[in-house]
């Protein structure tokens, strides 16, 4: 028998929730064949086999919570899904047992005692996950007496084994996990995603450690209008990607970043990172949550590079399909509210960033042109930074802010290649 464990994710990855069991106990399973898809707090990830052979076991339920390095499954190596173990794969002349064995995250060698072990913790109100049920059972352990500290009420294998250290069952007293449920037909109780906790968790976060403060400015787009429409078909038939504004504010911010480099920085500890590289993220909302996708070295890229990578990165986000490689180290992030059609806004930091630029609806105002002797119908947008106020001083937000403005607002300064 081999067993199936969670790999390493990425450093500041611990743990995952089990989304979806894309192989059945007595399946068969190839080396290299995707065999569960995990939800993490960033993206979701497929979990391998490193074996020939048959899905024996699975160890964790769908909506379970497992750390790097948990095994979560058994794989009976060198069986097929005709010849393998009966036990996974019951004959059609058992009927009852093959309806519990096809049952999601039920291990197949021992159908009947889970489901009841499974019901046993319902009726007592507690969440807990196969492996913390299993050493519960094996140490005579009560788990309506085991705290926990997860958002949900699980009992996992660590709350387990912290309570075996810490007293015996038969002296606790019983404490609730879980919380009344909600009867009444008007409320629709929704289990929040491990991405949805991850994104309330980490924002939560930023406003209890940065000093994080906004300025605002305001934008005449005009000569970048003039310019998309000017040059918007040359620009697709000579690069296949259309010509959009997020190109025009990534080399705005980045240009502003080179003379403002603390907003390219970070804090660790009590020592400042300034960052000499340019890896911008951008914001990109999906269906599942906020996510934050790296155009790197953005510097170094001209207008079609950045309007090809932002494209295929939020293409990979509505499908689902970015990589922890696609989020990590930016510098600096930008979000665009403005296509939800948002007027103003105060954007959260995306920490350890120092700074984001939030864009905003773009709409036609007049505003006094020519030395304040006329006034014209200008689209403009409002556009904001928040930065850490502990790395940043208002004078240096400030400054960004209208260097942005200038550079918008004369974009010929970017050498635009087309």
């Amino acid at each position: 028998m081999a067993e199936v464990k969670v790999p390493e994710l990425a450093e500041s990855i611990t743990e995952g929730t089990v989304a979806n069991w894309l192989k059945q106990p007595g399946d068969a399973v190839s080396k290299g064949e995707a065999i569960v898809e995990l939800e993490t707090d960033k993206v979701n990830v497929d979990i391998i086999s490193d074996y020939d052979g048959v899905l024996k076991e699975t160890l964790a339920e769908e909506g379970d919570t497992v750390n790097v390095g948990d095994t979560i499954a058994i794989v009976e190596e060198g069986a097929t899904a005709s010849s393998g173990s009966g036990e996974s794969a019951p004959a059609a002349s058992e009927p009852a047992k093959e309806e519990v064995a096809a049952a999601p995250a039920q291990p197949a060698a021992s159908v009947t005692q889970p489901a009841v072990e499974s019901k046993t913790a319902a009726n007592n109100g507690v969440i807990a996950t196969p492996a913390a049920r299993k050493l519960a059972r094996e140490k005579g352990i009560d788990l309506s007496q085991v705290s926990t500290v997860d958002p949900l009420g699980r009992v996992n294998k660590k709350d387990v084994m912290t309570f075996t250290t810490q007293k015996p069952a038969a002296t606790t007293t019983p404490t609730p996990v879980t919380a009344a449920p909600v009867e009444d037909d008007r409320v629709e109780v929704i289990k929040m995603s491990r991405r949805r906790q991850a994104i309330a968790k980490n924002l939560k976060n930023v406003q209890n450690t940065a000093a994080m403060l906004t300025t605002f400015n305001e934008v005449d787009l005009t000569e970048v209008m003039n310019i998309r429409k000017k040059r918007k078909e040359s620009f697709l038939e000579k690069h296949d990607v259309k010509l959009g504004f997020m190109s025009f504010f990534t080399k705005a911010v980045v240009a502003a970043l080179k003379e403002i480099p603390h907003l390219n920085s970070e804090i660790r500890g009590d020592e400042l990172i300034v960052k000499k590289y340019y890896n911008i993220g951008i914001a990109v909302s999906t269906d599942s949550g906020l996510v934050v996708p790296v155009v790197r070295d953005a510097d170094r890229k001209n207008f079609a590079e950045i309007e090809r990578d932002i494209a295929d990165m939020a293409k990979k986000a509505r499908e689902n399909k970015l990589s922890l490689a696609d989020m990590q180290d930016s510098t600096f992030t930008i979000t665009n509210g403005g296509t939800f059609g948002s007027l103003m806004s105060t954007p959260i930091l995306n920490g350890p960033q120092a700074g984001i630029l939030g864009m905003h609806s773009i709409k036609y105002r007049p505003v006094a042109v020519e030395n304040n002797t006329k006034i014209e119908i200008r689209p403009m947008m409002y556009i904001a930074l928040s930065y850490d106020h502990r790395i940043v001083d208002g004078k240096e937000a400030v400054t960004f802010l209208v260097r942005v403005k200038e550079l918008l607002e004369d974009p010929e300064q970017f050498l635009l290649e087309v």
